[in-house]
């Protein structure tokens, strides 16, 4: 497959870093168009012979004017302009130096690999990822079907023993009464009767052996899995619910966990009548050295402490504390608020059923610390644990809790070591689980992940600031110390997360060209965005980005809520660039069509707000760029954006108001980008409706965006023609005049560029 097909069926993050490859020195529409040529030639090779690169120079000519020759066949007057102007300017820049050209054609094509080759590592790490995944998975399934299938070979072999011993009790039993008959056996008879019996006797001892011997390895085999499951398995599963709270991937694996640990239970409920039927053959027939007296206490003991380990660990909480009122940021409670968690009891056994009463806890066994608020939980703390209809599995769910803050004498703000925000507090949940059968009570406990209790909605964000680093830096879920000295994060860590903060609300995440922005902001750029440099928290969410008077966290908070209130489907579609600096801006519009724009977020603005540049070319053919003032949620809610940009005029005094914007980055007509945004024409009323005769006698007005400038500021040299223009000029001359009219067009341009010139010579 050729190498700039592979490049395009990349995903968008890829493909930004190959546009940023290509400027107005070798514009993207040559690689494109002539994408099999260029990717015939050795252009290595090309580039250390210059007369060599001479010649493929002129070579490309020609592919261009062969390319020309096709758009003219199809009309396309368009693109015969654009390419007639890029001819023009390939041959202003490499006629004299066709090696310089060969060089940047070589360093493209190589970088493309490099591209192509990092976007398929990425594929195989996540593949790789999904395949350890499946294949851990697989290793336990197969430790549970070898438990199953341990149970099974010990359930028939105990009914084995069983028919065995009752056969033996019977020969043992008429041997005895036909000894005692003196018109029975003969000795010799007897003899071997009693040889038959006692090779009866040796095989039911052996079989007994077997059993207790089968029974011990069950165990085994179920200490090993609970090991696997408590020490790996449930731990890597809190920890991707931790990632899922943040707005990481969901964490769907809770099903699976709890298949596991119910075919532990049941199995070691197996156990437990084993040894009873062992205890009812052992009644039954005993002898010296019989290994089940020997072994029952043992076993059932270490069975049932087994048991109490897996049952320990099964109380979890499958969704963390959250407010309903804010879904998308759990952990962060409001006090006088309803918030609601659910726990799940992972063994799925019908004798548990009604059994568990579980009681919320708040700030349990946690050090009185000097400063540090303390709260009382309101409303049903008490919950039993029942079956779900859904999926059958044991569940409690509190819905209606709140905190209420206990009023303490003195003054906090003096004494406290940390901010509202920045405390964090634990909620646990206990239940006694008492096992009939053996007398034993279990005390069941599960804890939260760390919360923070604000009393203002306005601190919601820099409460979330703090649940984001907590659970991005560390999987401790007890350290409520953190914030007394928290460590500074990787970027390669934050970066992630702060994708994540806008896939979960929206339907994409920040690409790489987005991110290298955030990275310049948070790490300066000398540190070259690099993975491995650290962002200290006061820089995340106290002090100000870039000598503003705002923090960063606060900053991006406020552009999430703008686009989910005001931009959500253009974010959705990828309308807006977004994140972007002003120096990064100009260089991708400067070799772009004058009335070229692309949005992006205002860096000084603590509220959210979006602004758009476009370019224009004064008299000397040097790129201009316009901003518009940046528009907040407060101008956004009177006037949707696409109603901005549709109806946006530039206004100099003595000229006629025009809109500026034609095409959105990198060359999508504006129309054609925003046109289903715009509202529909309101359907005009049928002259015989007399439901509505109720006339306002006004006129309908509609709100526009207006810039004024200076006449100088203005553009002056003749734009690319939009498809718009090229069909009111088609209707007009005809298509067989389209390229008289184009030279023309294209002659008075360049008579212009050499009178402003001359111009500027003389002057």
């Amino acid at each position: 497959m050729a190498q700039w097909v592979q490049l395009q069926m990349l995903d968008s993050k890829y493909l930004e870093q190959v546009d940023q490859l290509y400027d107005d020195s070798f514009p993207m529409d040559i690689r494109q168009y002539l994408s099999r040529w260029i990717e015939s030639i050795d252009w290595d090779t090309v580039a250390s012979q210059d007369s060599l690169a001479t010649v493929r120079f002129h070579e490309l000519l020609a592919q261009l004017d062969d390319q020309h020759s096709r758009f003219a066949l199809e009309n396309n007057f368009l693109q015969q302009h654009n390419f007639r102007k890029i001819k023009r300017n390939l041959q202003d820049r490499f006629q004299e130096d066709a090696l310089h050209m060969a060089m940047i054609i070589s360093r493209n094509l190589k970088e493309e690999q490099k591209i192509l080759a990092n976007a398929k590592d990425s594929v195989q790490e996540k593949e790789g990822t999904v395949s350890a995944m499946v294949v851990e998975k697989q290793k336990l399934d197969n430790k549970v079907k070898e438990m199953r299938n341990i149970v099974q070979i010990i359930d028939q072999n105990l009914k084995n023993l069983e028919d065995q011993q009752d056969e033996y009790d019977f020969q043992f039993n008429t041997l005895k009464n036909r000894e005692n008959d003196v018109n029975g056996m003969t000795p010799k008879e007897l003899e071997a009767e009693k040889l038959v019996i006692m090779k009866m006797c040796l095989e039911l001892k052996a079989k007994r052996h077997d059993a207790v011997v089968y029974l011990n390895e069950l165990l085994n085999v179920i200490q090993g899995l609970i090991t696997d499951l408590i020490s790996e398995e449930l731990p890597e599963w809190k920890q991707r619910q931790q990632i899922a709270c943040i707005g990481g991937p969901p964490n769907a694996c809770v099903d699976q966990l709890q298949n596991w640990f119910t075919a532990v239970a049941e199995s070691l409920q197996q156990v437990r009548q084993h040894l009873k039927k062992m205890h009812e053959l052992e009644q039954n027939f005993t002898y010296e050295n019989d290994p089940i007296p020997q072994k029952k206490v043992f076993l059932e003991s270490r069975a049932l402490e087994l048991l109490k380990t897996l049952l320990s660990s099964s109380l979890v909480i499958e969704r963390q504390p959250c407010m309903p009122t804010h879904p998308q940021r759990p952990m962060v409670l409001k006090t006088g608020v309803q918030f609601t968690v659910k726990l799940r009891f992972l063994v799925k056994l019908q004798e548990f059923n009604y059994q568990l009463k579980v009681k919320a806890l708040f700030d349990k066994d946690v050090a009185d610390k000097k400063g540090f608020r303390r709260f009382n939980i309101l409303g049903t703390n008490t919950k039993v644990m029942n079956t779900e209809e859904s999926n059958g599995s044991l569940a409690a769910e509190f819905r209606h809790l709140q905190l209420k803050e206990q009023k303490t004498a003195g003054n906090r703000t003096n004494e406290a070591p940390l901010i509202v925000t920045e405390e964090l507090h634990s909620l646990s949940f206990e239940s006694d689980l008492h096992l009939h059968h053996s007398g034993l009570t279990i005390l069941l406990e599960a804890v939260s992940l760390p919360v923070v209790v604000i009393s203002n909605v306005c601190q919601l964000p820099s409460g979330w600031a703090s649940i984001l680093w907590y659970n991005m830096l560390t999987t401790e879920p007890k350290n409520l110390k953190f914030f007394l000295n928290p460590p500074a994060a990787k970027w390669s860590q934050l970066s992630e997360v702060l994708s994540w903060q806008f896939s979960s609300v929206t339907k994409r995440g920040l690409n790489q060209e987005q991110l290298n922005m955030l990275a310049d902001k948070l790490l300066g750029a000398k540190a070259q965005r690099n993975p491995e440099g650290l962002i200290p928290w006061t820089k995340f969410c106290k002090q100000g980005a870039n000598e503003k008077t705002f923090p960063f966290w606060l900053w991006i908070e406020g552009i999430l809520d703008l686009i989910k209130r005001h931009l959500l489907s253009l974010w959705n579609d990828g309308c807006i660039m977004g994140f972007i600096s002003k120096e990064r801006e100009k260089a991708l519009l400067s070799d772009k069509c004058p009335g070229t724009f692309l949005l992006r977020f205002s860096e000084s603005s603590k509220e959210g707000a979006i602004t758009f540049t476009w370019i224009e070319h004064d008299v000397h053919d040097k790129p201009v760029y316009h901003s518009v003032e940046p528009y907040t949620k407060k101008e956004l809610t009177a006037v949707s954006l696409p109603d901005i940009i549709r109806t946006y005029k530039v206004m100099a005094a003595e000229n006629i108001p025009e809109n500026p914007l034609r095409f959105l980055y990198p060359n999508i007509p504006k129309d054609k980008a925003f046109g289903k945004y715009y509202p529909k024409p309101s359907e005009t009323q049928e002259p015989m409706d007399v439901e509505n005769t109720d006339k306002s006698g006004y006129m309908k007005t509609e709100l526009i965006s207006v810039s004024e400038v200076h006449p100088s500021r203005l553009q002056d040299n003749m734009m690319p023609m939009s498809p718009d223009d090229f069909k009111a000029i088609e209707h007009l001359v005809g298509p067989r005049d389209l390229d008289a009219v184009a030279s023309s067009l294209m002659q008075y341009e360049d008579l212009m560029s050499e009178m402003n010139s001359e111009f500027s010579v003389d002057n």
